[in-house]
């Protein structure tokens, strides 16, 4: 067994193993947030970043198709300490280099491990700290370290497993297939018939840019989805640098501009449902060919919202169909046959590349096996504590965003509670918290993690079975609104009962 680098203020102990006083599982959007908020108010205490990919940026390092993109302005998903001064949607590379800058700006970088893959997490409430288990991706060598606190940031995407049906005839098929999680650096698509299979935010932000080469290109969609087509580039933004206003001040009106529109869809779509589908629609409509029948292949089976509306900047997947570089097949796959694929209505439609943006399978919590005690954490049988830690789990919290609004708005809101929980326990001499239910929460009624009738994206639903429970009440509840979190997680009860202090 050997020691891992060791993180600043990292303290060696028997055997080789280090200990560091907080553990940072994952080096993407989340735990650079969380490491950032680590060092500034506790400069005092260790801490390390663990991270299973080579490099940093989670799933802006490993989704490198054609075209990726964010699907939410960068004004909000980008971090609210650090100005964003590009334009609102951004590629990928430029995300990357953005989170280089943070990385670099606070000293961070000493205390990110890539190839650090955990695998295990034993609590022991007589050691009051947390044992876990490490397999070094470059070398093989297995690795341990404690730590008094465990704070999971790993994202929610299983990058090893995309989601991947099988159907009929694939193995007949001439030609390539390939999901976007797996994208072939060498792949060519030059001149070739591409059918990319799917509707969401993956095919919308692909197809467009896989169409400037291919001959052709067919969105084979079962179901279509809410697409909605802002300006890469807000125009307030563009009027606030015309008059040379501080980049921190552009950064923060565009910031609350984009929250308060977040906030309205948010509003209309359980409001006024009826109001918001045709505000959608009627937006898409002019940006498409004259005759396009928008109704078959614009209007989804679900309300707006209960899944994540597409962003397509500038209408760029629009202005593809436009100019017959791109169809749009509404339809069932029957089979692939050798030269293409075939759809309920007997059309056969060639291909020579199939993409298959099918979606992705949720990992939860990275897939590492947690104990506490020596018993298997069983966290479907778990229910949450503000979508933030896991009744009966000491120490431990994990990072969610939102799935509607931009995923850090959310970060930043939990990276606060969770070092207001860490001052807290401070204040109290406390080794332990742990997230426990009430007299009053005796009998209380379980909800499955993600209600249908509220949110219902299919790797959602295939994935319930295995994620936890949440309650009826606070604080056993999550998959709030941003306007509702940004009251409730600032001013939560730290001492009301639902956290026990030993």
């Amino acid at each position: 067994m050997t020691t891992i680098e060791q993180a600043s203020g990292a303290e060696p102990r028997g055997g080789g193993v280090e200990h560091v006083d907080v553990l940072v599982v994952g080096a993407g959007v989340s735990g650079i947030d969380a490491a950032y908020h680590l060092r500034e108010r506790f400069p005092e205490r260790s801490f390390a970043v663990l991270d299973a990919q080579e490099d940093r940026g989670g799933t802006w390092w490993t989704h490198r198709y054609p075209g990726v993109r964010s699907d939410s302005d960068l004004f909000t998903y980008g971090y609210r300490f650090k100005p964003w001064t590009g334009p609102s949607i951004a590629a990928g590379e430029e995300i990357l280099a953005y989170l280089d800058e943070v990385i670099a700006e606070n000293g961070l970088a000493g205390y990110i491990r890539y190839q650090h893959r955990v695998t295990a997490a034993r609590w022991s409430s007589g050691d009051h700290r947390w044992t876990v288990e490490v397999t070094r991706g470059d070398t093989g060598e297995q690795l341990r370290l404690t730590t008094d606190f465990l704070w999971m940031c790993q994202g929610y995407y299983n990058h090893a497993r995309p989601y991947q049906p099988r159907w009929e005839g694939m193995d007949r098929f001439a030609g390539v297939v390939v999901h976007p999680q797996r994208w072939p650096v060498d792949l060519d698509y030059s001149g070739k018939r591409v059918v990319v299979i799917g509707s969401g935010s993956t095919a919308s932000t692909l197809i467009p840019a896989i169409a400037e080469k291919a001959a052709h290109v067919t969105m084979l969609q079962r179901s279509p989805s809410y697409y909605f087509a802002p300006p890469t580039t807000h125009e307030l933004a563009v009027t606030l640098r015309q008059l040379d206003i501080p980049e921190e001040w552009t950064h923060e009106i565009l910031r609350r501009q984009y929250i308060s529109q977040y906030h309205w869809l948010a509003r209309m779509s359980f409001e006024a449902p009826d109001e918001l589908h045709t505000f959608l629609i009627e937006s898409m409509r002019p940006l498409l060919p004259e005759g396009f029948d928008v109704e078959k292949h614009f209007t989804p089976r679900y309300r707006p919202w209960q899944q994540r509306i597409a962003i397509v900047p500038d209408g760029d997947l629009f202005a593809a169909v436009r100019e017959g570089r791109v169809s749009i097949v509404t339809d069932t796959i029957a089979e692939f046959t050798e030269k293409g694929i075939r759809v309920g209505s007997g059309e056969e439609i060639p291909a020579d590349v199939v993409v298959t943006a099918t979606g992705f399978n949720l990992s939860l919590l990275g897939d590492v096996a947690f104990t506490v005690d020596g018993e298997p954490v069983d966290f479907p049988q778990r229910v949450t504590w503000r979508g933030v830690m896991i009744a009966g789990v000491p120490n431990m919290a994990y990072m969610f965003g939102y799935f509607r609004h931009s995923w850090t708005l959310r970060v930043d809101l939990v990276s606060d509670l969770v070092c207001r929980l860490l001052e807290t326990m401070q204040a109290k001499g406390a080794a332990t918290v742990v997230p426990t239910l009430r007299p009053e929460d005796d009998g209380m009624q379980l909800r499955p993690w993600s209600d249908p009738e509220n949110f219902n994206a299919g790797y959602v639903l295939r994935s319930q079975h295995i994620l936890f429970k949440q309650g009826d009440r606070e604080p056993w509840t999550h998959m709030l609104e941003h306007e509702q979190e940004r009251e409730i997680l600032p001013n939560a009860d730290l001492d009301d009962g639902s956290l026990v202090y030993r």
